[in-house]
C-alpha cells in the first residue's frame, strides 16, 4: 500500500458495525482500524497465495477481486466499493484465494482479523454481522451463476448496472448517474462475456432508450424496463 492517510472516523457508517451498536462501542471498533492508505490504480492490495491476516475496508474508490490460474489467466470474482470490507474469504485456507487490486484511487483501511475477532467477543452484535456480511457474499456468489446459466448478454448487462446503481443509492450517491471503474473487458471477464459482447450490449440497450452512455459515465434512464430485462435480478 501508498501513502498513509489520518484516520477519520467512519465505521459508523461502514458495514461491519451493527446499526445499534453504541458510539463508544463504534470507537472501540475505529481503535482497530488502521489509517487508511491511499492506493493508485493497479496498486495491488494482497496477492492470491498471500497469507491471511487481516480484511480491510473500502473508504473510497472501488476494489477488484480476482484468481489467477496456472496459464497465468485471470478471472474476476468481485467488485467492492466504499462502505465495503472484502478479505474473508482468506480465512478458512489460512491464505488468501484471490488477489485484490484498486481499480482506481481508492482509500482502503486494513482491519487485523485476530483483533477483530477479539473485538468480536467483547461488543454483543459484532459477530452476528460479520456472518451476515459472510452469508451476503455466500448469496451473491449464487445469484451471479445463476445469472450466468439464465441469462443473455443484454439481461446480463441490465442486472450489473442495475446492482451497480443499489451499491450508489445505498451510499448516498445518484443511483441513476454514476460512473463505473471497471473497464469493458473486467465487465465482460466477470460476467462471462467477449469485450465485443459487451460494447454490442451497452450500444443496444443506449439505442432502446434503456440508457445513456458517454465513455464510463452511464446514466439509467428506464429502471422500469431496465429491471425488466434483467428478469428481477437487481443484486448480484
Amino acid at each position: 500500500m501508498n501513502q498513509l492517510i489520518k484516520p477519520q472516523p467512519y465505521c459508523k457508517n461502514c458495514r461491519l458495525a451493527p446499526p445499534t451498536l453504541s458510539d463508544d462501542k463504534v470507537q472501540e471498533l475505529e481503535a482497530i482500524i488502521k489509517p487508511g492508505h491511499l492506493l493508485h490504480k493497479g496498486d495491488f492490495v494482497f496477492r492470491q497465495g498471500d497469507p491471511f491476516h487481516s480484511v480491510y475496508l473500502v473508504r473510497s474508490g472501488s476494489i477488484k477481486t480476482f484468481t489467477t490460474n496456472e496459464q497465468g489467466l485471470e478471472k474476476i470474482t468481485g467488485f467492492y466499493f466504499a462502505t465495503e470490507i472484502f478479505g474473508f474469504s482468506g480465512m478458512g485456507e489460512g491464505s488468501y484465494p484471490v488477489s485484490a487490486q484498486a481499480l482506481e484511487s481508492t482509500l482502503c483501511s486494513e482491519i487485523p482479523f485476530h483483533q477483530l475477532e477479539e473485538l468480536s467477543a467483547q461488543i454483543p452484535g459484532l459477530s452476528h454481522q460479520i456472518m451476515l456480511m459472510m452469508s451476503r457474499k455466500i448469496r451473491e456468489d449464487q445469484q451471479m451463476k445463476l445469472l450466468l446459466s439464465r441469462l443473455n448478454s443484454d439481461s446480463r448487462i441490465a442486472a450489473f448496472l442495475l446492482n451497480i446503481s443499489a451499491h450508489f443509492r445505498e451510499r448516498g450517491f445518484s443511483a441513476t448517474r454514476f460512473r463505473l471503474s471497471m473497464s469493458r473487458n473486467e465487465i465482460g471477464d466477470y460476467l462471462g462475456l467477449a469485450v465485443e459482447t459487451v460494447s454490442r450490449s451497452f450500444t443496444r440497450l443506449q439505442k432502446h432508450g434503456l440508457i445513456r452512455v458517454d465513455g464510463r459515465e452511464t446514466e439509467i434512464v428506464d429502471f422500469t424496463e431496465l429491471c425488466a430485462l434483467a428478469g428481477g435480478e437487481v443484486e448480484l
